[in-house]
């Protein structure tokens, strides 16, 4: 058979494609016959022709893989035995025989192939050069494919890779080394530690020459797959590279800046650089790494393209193609616009804006384009992890700074100013919306001078509007006839989709801004959407998408009498695109319409329950869009002969899979990639999930365990977003259970709400101290704190529950857990005393927690939790003076014995310079005479000399809101205490409430107190003030009638009976 299996293989590679055709037919036959192991075996010892031996190698390694069970145990020990003894002789097809001995080793434990251990002592150590580079490329072959069993032996491999590593003679020795360092980083431990912390020195060296050897012609992309070593490192044990963070981020900034270096090397140097400054940001500064990581960075960022060219963002979007669009995310440019954005997530701004400022106002000032760009783009990554920074001290003057930019004679840097404008809109709120007299005339005047072919940069300009719009609420009333004469002229008049896609976009945005303003607009509107939703061409594919995401923020926002009438013709819609077109971006939007139908019109939705969470369920299960890479994709060359190695693979490959059945083990899988859309539909299908459970109510019961089981498997995912919306949806879930419970008190349903609540629960203080990212940590704080808020002391039945996420809370706060670097607060005092503004709002959910539990709980059973965690709160907000932790302090609902500590703290903090940290300040003095013991009441003089001296010159609306509030808490707890004649017209003089109108409840109640305790004062006409409040009641039920409706039935019954007196003499 092996003369037949030679002639077979030799066919295989002619040109012909008959021959070719019909060697694989005689193939399939072969791969029949036990025998064609053995034979494969002869071909590999005893062929002539090295492609031949190459393809004969490469399909036993197929099947070895694939069918290992079905091998007899002779074959096996021939196949392990021929392998062995042709890796030293066969030059040209020594990649693929490491490649085959790899993969026996991952089917056999090599304790089991005592020749291999043998094999590899001795060549590793040998004096022959040849010798010992087979001996590596073979050691980093097995390892990789089973790491863990080598583990016994990974004190004596890194010894000898410490020895190897010094040697620069041989790159391809240095390639392997590092290669098989690589492999078993994610598998060492703490005996290992000292040996892979020595070596970091000498993989920076080795890594050096590598690349070095690369510019001279050297095997290609060697250098940029070795540093990967940095990637696991990071990802597995961080702390091993501490010690050498100066010397790692050196070597990267040395990469970064060598121009005739491969982009692919510039962007893992990059890439490097901003993990460790995500990860180990204090290290960055206790090591005065700050300022030669920005003066590397912003030349690499203001870089112009070639001439003829342009950077892939600025590219026309009529020119752009799928392969454009993945390459322009992965170019040195783009990483050093993420390294500024990791330093401003990571960094103190008080560290960060010093040094960086300088180096931005000169690129904004240069007379070249692209530095402009440059300082326009780093203003833009600035605005989300430097926001509070930005907007109470430098709004402004950078607000300036961009819409001088919108006018520049340069498309490239009007580009970046929009999206920096765009930026500004998403994160600097509610601040940036008090400029729209200014923003919305330079928007619109813009969009009306562009030209509309140019797809590219108008897409740029409705981004900056749409941010914009969304947040502006009633004040975008005065431009809603133009937008929507705008808008509706592009979807009835453009023959461009891509406007038509745009226009249909920023309707969502001018509805979520102006709700029901929108209703008059609505028929037109709806009219248009039904025409994309009905079209299934393909080339409308995106057009169709926008419209069933707008249709969802229509139904959200214009009203139920309004959108009620159509929830059900819209449910019935998203199934029928669902069942006709295979489009994940289309089902993820589907998802977001199925919420957005359960939010008002939930009966709609019951009678479809069943086909809506099945296709949510499959989406979270599937694989699709998943790409396994594998080995044999990998090139590891080394003698020049082996360019031809594995030219056959493919095709034998094929063969493999036609042929047999897959056993279900993977083969050499070294790395997946998923598609964007599908991790997008995953992310969207949990939080859908979520939102449609609690809507519904007991209609979900039935798909409850079927869908948890799915999101609760996602809560490890490898994407943040979809733990994120996992960990959302969780907590959705138990509300959901808690509201059955509620509404139907049964043993069964308590006990589900039960179960339920200690898994959940677990699983998200679980998360909080291991997840790496802030983002899913705050994520699942915030689920955590929804869950407490929702089911109160049914959350902390059992009682470790308490004692547990107290200890979470103390954790978060004392930043000891993964994502805040785990090194706890006591890492320096310097560093503590400054923190980025991302650090300091992880510690403020965790914060909103504390007067959570307390509510939760009897005073008595919380108080020695509260008493562990006062003290750290209050030295925060007395170090800290910034609105995050300020607002520690503003949760709390237990007084008492705490108010000699906090009042000092809050005193300050009113007279802060901060607004928020004021009205969070006069907030919590408010909260403490609500709940204060009598002693307390003689610090009233003090408190309402400080609120007199506030009100007096208070601008901020917020703040004097909540300065009026705490009157009316100090007024109902102890009127004995406050000069009503003095005080009560100067808060009547302050009302109604602008813009915190939550505490119209407070407000309503304490003139219902006074109505009941002292009538002639409210109704006095001797007073001026008498004739105020009358007007002040008449103007709130008249001009805020759901909120004075809703605060008077939420009163007690006396108070209530009281206001109502007083209404009916209005």
């Amino acid at each position: 058979m092996t003369e037949e299996l030679e002639g077979i293989l030799s066919r295989l590679a002619q040109p012909d494609g008959a021959l070719v055709h019909q060697a694989t037919a005689e193939l399939k036959q072969a791969f029949r016959d036990p025998a064609v192991i053995p034979s494969l075996c002869s071909v590999m010892i005893n062929s002539s022709d090295p492609q031949i031996r190459q393809s004969a190698a490469v399909m036993l390694r197929m099947r070895v893989m694939k069918h290992w069970k079905k091998i007899r145990p002779e074959h096996r020990e021939r196949s392990a035995h021929v392998t062995l003894s042709l890796l030293y002789l066969r030059h040209s097809v020594q990649h693929s025989l490491s490649q085959l001995s790899a993969a026996l080793v991952k089917r056999e434990s090599p304790e089991r192939w005592p020749t291999l251990f043998l094999l590899l002592n001795e060549s590793t150590r040998s004096t022959d050069p040849q010798e010992r580079q087979v001996g590596l490329l073979l050691l980093s072959k097995v390892v990789e494919s089973n790491p863990e069993p080598f583990k016994p032996h990974y004190c004596q491999l890194l010894q000898l890779f410490s020895s190897v590593l010094e040697e620069l003679g041989d790159p391809s020795c240095l390639y392997y080394s590092i290669l098989t360092v690589t492999a078993i980083t994610a598998y060492t431990g703490t005996e290992e530690m000292n040996l892979m912390r020595a070596l970091i020195p000498k993989l920076i060296v080795a890594l050096k020459h590598l690349i070095k050897c690369d510019q001279v012609g050297g095997p290609p992309d060697q250098a940029s797959e070795a540093m990967e070593v940095f990637d696991e490192l990071i990802e597995s044990e961080v702390s091993i590279l501490v010690p050498y963070i100066s010397e790692i981020v050196y070597f990267c900034l040395e990469v970064t800046q060598d121009t005739s270096l491969s982009d692919s090397l510039r962007v893992k140097a990059l890439s490097c650089i901003s993990v460790l400054i995500r990860l180990k940001s204090k290290a960055v500064l206790k090591h005065k790494l700050l300022s030669p990581i920005l003066q590397t960075v912003f030349p690499v960022l203001s870089t112009a393209p070639p001439p003829g060219q342009e950077d892939p963002e600025d590219r026309a979007q009529d020119e752009d193609d799928d392969e454009d669009d993945d390459n322009g995310s992965e170019n040195p440019k783009h990483l050093a616009a993420q390294v500024i954005d990791s330093l401003a997530l990571h960094l103190p701004p008080e560290k960060l804006f010093p040094q960086l400022m300088p180096l931005t106002e000169a690129c904004l000032t240069s007379e070249n384009p692209y530095e402009r760009k440059a300082g326009l783009m780093c203003l833009a990554v600035l605005a989300e992890g430097c926001a509070d920074h930005i907007r109470n001290k430098m709004l402004s003057s950078m607000l300036q700074t961009v819409c001088r930019s919108v006018s520049d004679n340069s498309e490239v840097v009007r580009s970046a100013a929009l999206f920096a404008l765009g930026q500004f809109s998403e994160h600097l709120q509610p601040q940036i919306s008090k400029y729209s007299a200014e923003l919305m005339p330079l928007l619109l005047g813009y969009l009306s001078g562009l030209n509309h072919s140019k797809t590219g940069h108008v897409t740029k300009a409705f981004y900056a509007l749409e941010n914009f719009l969304e947040n502006l609420g009633e004040d975008i009333q005065p431009y809603l006839p133009t937008l929507m004469d705008n808008m509706l002229t592009a979807l009835n008049h453009s023959e461009n989709l891509k406007i038509k896609e745009l226009a249909v976009s920023a309707i969502g945005a001018i509805a979520n801004a102006g709700k029901e303003l929108l209703v008059p607009y609505f028929p037109p509107v709806i009219e248009s959407l039904k025409g994309f939703l009905t079209d299934t061409r393909d080339e409308v594919r995106s057009l169709q998408t926008q419209a069933l995401d707008t249709l969802s923020v229509l139904a959200r926002t214009v009203g139920h009498d309004v959108f009620g009438p159509l929830a059900a013709e819209c449910v019935q819609l998203g199934l029928n695109l669902t069942d006709a077109v295979d489009d994940p971006d289309l089902r993820r939007c589907t998802y977001s319409l199925f919420s957005a139908v359960s939010s008002i019109s939930p009966d709609c939705l019951h009678p479809h329950l069943p086909a809506v969470t099945t296709i949510m369920v499959l989406a979270l299960k599937s694989t699709e869009g998943v790409t396994a890479h594998h080995e044999e994709d990998k090139q590891f060359l080394l003698m020049d002969d082996d360019d031809d190695d594995e030219k056959e693979g493919g095709e034998c490959d094929s063969v493999l899979e036609e042929n047999s059945e897959n056993e279900g083990e993977d083969r050499d899988i070294v790395g997946f990639s998923v598609e964007n859309a599908y991790i997008d539909e995953k992310e969207d299908a949990c939080d859908a999930l979520g939102e449609i459970a609690f809507n519904t109510g007991v209609a979900f019961l039935p798909y409850l365990e079927s869908s948890f089981q799915q999101v609760y498997e996602l809560r490890d995912f490898p994407h943040e977003g979809v733990r994120r919306a996992a960990f959302t949806a969780l907590g959705y879930f138990c509300r959901a259970q808690h509201k059955v419970w509620k509404e139907n008190p049964t043993e069964d349903n308590y006990q589900a709400l039960q179960k339920l609540l200690s898994v959940v629960l677990s699983s998200f203080l679980e998360a909080v101290r291991q997840d790496r990212e802030r983002h899913v940590v705050m994520a699942v704080l915030e689920s955590m704190n929804s869950v407490l808020k929702s089911c109160e002391g049914e959350a902390l039945r059992d009682p470790e529950r308490l004692l547990a996420i107290s200890q979470v809370i103390l954790d978060v706060l004392k930043k000891k857990t993964a994502c805040q670097d785990g090194t706890g607060a006591d890492e320096g005092d310097d560093e503590d005393e400054q923190q980025a503004e991302y650090d300091a709002m992880l510690q403020e959910f965790a914060g909103e927690g504390i007067p959570l539990l307390a509510a939760a709980v009897p005073a008595e059973t919380f108080s020695p939790h509260l008493r562990e965690l006062l003290p750290l709160i209050v030295s925060k907000a007395v170090s800290l003076a910034s609105p995050p932790n300020m607002s520690y302090v503003s949760t709390w609902q237990l007084a008492g014995e705490l108010s000699e500590q906090l009042m000092p703290v809050l005193v300050t903090g009113a007279k802060d310079c901060d607004a928020e940290v004021r009205s969070n300040s006069v907030f919590a003095l408010g909260a403490l005479a609500e709940h204060a013991q009598e002693p307390w009441f003689i610090g009233y003089p003090v408190i309402l000399g400080l609120f007199s001296s506030l009100l007096s010159k208070e601008e901020d609306p917020r703040a004097v809101d909540n300065l009026c509030a705490a009157l009316c808490r100090m007024i109902v707890s102890s009127p004995g205490s406050v000069p009503l004649d003095q005080v009560f017209p100067v808060l009547l003089s302050h009302l109604p409430l602008k813009e915190d109108l939550e505490e119209n409840k407070t407000v309503f109640g304490c003139l219902a107190f006074l109505y009941s305790h002292n009538p002639a004062l409210v109704l006095s006409g001797t007073w001026e003030a008498a004739r105020g409040d009358l007007l002040l009641l008449r103007s709130l039920s008249k001009h805020h009638s759901q909120e004075f409706e809703g605060a008077v039935m939420s009163l007690p019954e006396e108070q209530r009976s009281a206001l109502t007196a007083v209404a009916i003499q209005l």
